[in-house]
Order: structure tokens, then sequence, then C-alpha cells
């Protein structure tokens, strides 16, 4: 990879609080893009996430399907939640499948990435899992997080995408990586 070129990296010149709370952090930031111009800019900063995508031998994967206020909107999510102080990503992503489903993820996952959803305002890093077996081995916990768990098939979800019934990033790359990585490796095996 090619050293990014230094003389185009924003300067900061400091920052101040302007809201802070357990869930949102709001920074106004003392920035010097490369044009040499001076403003404060927002940065949203938002928990660290994990997220679990399980796929089943039938090639289907594990959904939410509920209710955003924010957004007022129904769709489809994956399983996912904060990553508690000292706790691994993979290990959040675990649990949150247990306690959104009831559905244990078995094995070790695939780390199928990091991300930031919209690096240029907000701070809130996402890991994303796949595994690919789970057992069912009790209720859900948290009976809030969904109207509908559902098994839904892979080849269903890039429409659900392209018609916005899927409910943010942190469902939507998951999914188009999985079948992106799916669709590399039949082409590969020819």
């Amino acid at each position: 990879m090619t050293e990014p070129p230094e003389e185009l990296k924003w300067k900061v010149h400091g920052r101040r609080s302007v809201y802070d709370n357990r869930w949102v952090k709001v920074d106004l930031v003392d920035v010097e893009p490369p044009d040499g111009s001076r403003f404060e800019h927002h940065v949203v900063r938002l928990d660290h996430v994990a997220v679990a995508l399980l796929v089943n031998e039938r090639d289907e994967v594990l959904t939410l399907w509920r209710y955003r206020f924010a957004v007022d909107q129904w769709g489809y999510e994956l399983i996912g939640g904060l990553v508690e102080e000292g706790e691994e990503p993979e290990v959040t992503a675990a649990r949150e499948a247990v306690e959104e489903t009831g559905w244990k993820p078995i094995g070790e996952p695939e780390h199928i990435g990091t991300f930031q959803p919209l690096p240029g305002i907000i701070d809130s890093p996402v890991d994303a899992y796949v595994w690919r077996a789970a057992e069912k081995v009790g209720e859900p916990t948290d009976g809030e997080e969904a109207a509908r768990i559902e098994w839904i098939p892979v080849d269903r979800a890039l429409d659900l995408v392209r018609r916005g019934e899927v409910l943010g990033s942190g469902a939507i790359v998951p999914l188009l990586y999985y079948l992106a990585s799916r669709a590399g490796a039949s082409s590969g095996s020819r």
C-alpha cells in the first residue's frame, strides 16, 4: 500500500465537548483542511458495536425484523450490540445472538472486518463476524429486540437491501460481504 500523502491530512487544533452522556458524545473539533481554512466540525462519537451474521446449513441468515423509531421504518437487521468494557467484540456478537434470538453461534467466527458507518462525522467502529452454524438454546431474553426472528435465504438478502428493507450499515455491510465472498468462491472453483 502506498503511504498516504501527509499534506492532505487535516490538522486538529483542539476539541471541546458540547454533549456527553452514556450513549452519545458530540464534540466540536477545530480543524484545518489542506486548503488552510479553519473551522469547527461536529464529530459524533458512539460506542464500539459488534455484529453477528449467523448462516445455517441451508444458506439462510438469522435476522431480526423490527421497528426503528428514529427512521420510522420496519426492516431486517442482523444481531448485534455494544461491546462492553473489557469484552472482545466476537464475544459480544455471540452473547448478543443468544440474548436477542435464543440461537448460540457454534465454532470460531470469521472476522469479516471493522468499518466506520459514516466516517465524515461519526466515530463508531463496527466489528462484524460470521458463523456458519448455530444451535437453538432457548428463547430470547430481550423481548424488545424484534417483532420477529427469522431465517431468510441469503439469496433473498440482496433484493431486501435493494428495496431498502435491511436497516443500517451494520446489517448491509456483512450481508454484502458474505454474498460477495460466496460469488468469489464459486467463480474461483471453476
